[in-house]
């Protein structure tokens, strides 16, 4: 698309005058600060954007330095996370920074997560971005020649056609708040008014059947409103929804990126890592309980002698340090079966633990609970409670 060069020069000199003719109003040193910076608001408005609407798949065409992805591979939605640029050198040395953390192996995730980043260019179909539910693309159309910027269209919203699309760039009205400013980058081939964007969007999601509201990160100073934001941005969003899984597994293959980094995290629908979250709450709540019981053992001892002893009081335990329980969480907890004694033995049912929240949330049913548990927790010969020695050594270090 032609640049209409007399409305950018017209949109100029009345920056200019904004600027110059109030400069104690607007100093030009406020006008380009931002806080926080323009980059960090744009990515936060595309995290804001998945927090609501929750996609599972997400790619961003031009990632660079992969900043954005490693902010939004926090997202529990996401599923598959997939980055492409043409700077192939850059996705490898970024590619460890999206790695899994120690502390992610200590505390999966509840969904499956795999991040690849691709080489290649934007303007080339590759079908294993079909089917997704977000496409961003960051401060990327600027940089395409006039060839590019044709086919962009073509490949994005015809070929992979997803549910979203976040298409970002510079607005040249703004432009002339900045020192010695005409184009924001040496490499940018362009930069649109906002009524050229607009042009531009309107015609495209006409074409491809999407819709599009536009909106802006980077507020302009006072007295210099009619600029409009700093960065425009357009969300685009396919009419009747995303495409159907039937529609995309009739595209033929076609792999043209090469994929430079690929990891995935753990999550608890892996069946190791789920055996170990599991294992890990079920032994930290019977040991809750266990030492919660400890201060009335004295007051036990000797008037039942060896029979089952209900220790589990009319109410549900509250740790002085530990989850908040609603109302409803603690009914739950004080109906379900009590822990008992059997000599030097305490015993917790499995139906008492799968009343606490965390518990609940990671086991259905308690046949699930025992099936995971059993080669790694000590059960009762019916299998229907855990099963740990009353007092260890530590109590009598602590005199508990």
């Amino acid at each position: 698309m032609k640049i209409n060069q007399e409305e950018r020069e017209k949109t100029s000199r009345k920056c200019s005058s904004v600027v110059d003719g109030n400069f104690e109003e607007v100093p030009r040193e406020t006008a380009i600060q931002f806080k926080p910076p323009l980059y960090r608001q744009r990515y936060q408005f595309v995290k804001n954007l998945v927090d609501q609407h929750e996609p599972k798949k997400v790619a961003d065409l031009g990632c660079g330095d992969t900043s954005l992805l490693r902010l939004l591979k926090v997202n529990p939605c996401i599923e598959l996370l997939v980055g492409v640029d043409i700077n192939e050198d850059k996705l490898r040395w970024r590619g460890d920074s999206l790695a899994p953390f120690m502390g992610d192996f200590l505390k999966p995730r509840d969904l499956n997560l795999t991040i690849i980043l691709y080489h290649g260019s934007v303007v080339e179909r590759d079908s294993r971005l079909l089917g997704f539910d977000l496409i961003t693309c960051i401060e990327l159309i600027e940089h395409l020649d006039s060839g590019d910027l044709a086919r962009f269209p073509e490949v994005v919203f015809g070929y992979l056609s997803p549910s979203m699309i976040v298409i970002s760039t510079p607005n040249s009205e703004f432009n002339p708040l900045f020192p010695s400013v005409t184009l924001r980058d040496s490499d940018h081939k362009f930069e649109w008014t906002r009524m050229e964007f607009q042009t531009w969007a309107l015609y495209v999601a006409n074409r491809y059947d999407y819709s599009v509201e536009f909106t802006g990160v980077g507020e302009p100073p006072a007295g210099a409103e009619n600029v409009g934001y700093c960065t425009q941005i357009g969300i685009f969003q396919k009419n009747g929804g995303r495409a159907t899984e039937a529609c995309v597994s009739e595209q033929h293959d076609q792999h043209v990126y090469k994929a430079v980094f690929t990891t995935s995290y753990p999550s608890l629908q892996q069946e190791r890592f789920f055996k170990l979250v599991l294992v890990n709450e079920v032994s930290q709540q019977v040991e809750s309980l266990r030492v919660s019981h400890l201060p009335r053992r004295k007051e036990q001892d000797g008037e039942q002698g060896d029979k089952p002893k209900d220790i589990g009081g009319s109410k549900a335990p509250v740790p002085c340090f530990g989850p908040v329980f609603t109302e409803v969480e603690k009914a739950k907890i004080e109906n379900s079966p009590k822990p008992f004694c059997v000599g030097d033995k305490f015993f917790v049912p499995l139906q008492r633990l799968l009343a606490y929240p965390r518990l609940n949330r990671l086991c259905a049913n308690e046949e699930m609970m025992r099936s995971v548990i059993a080669d790694s927790i000590p059960l009762s010969s019916d299998g229907s409670a855990v099963v740990t020695d009353l007092c260890n050594y530590f109590d009598e270090q602590f005199e508990f």
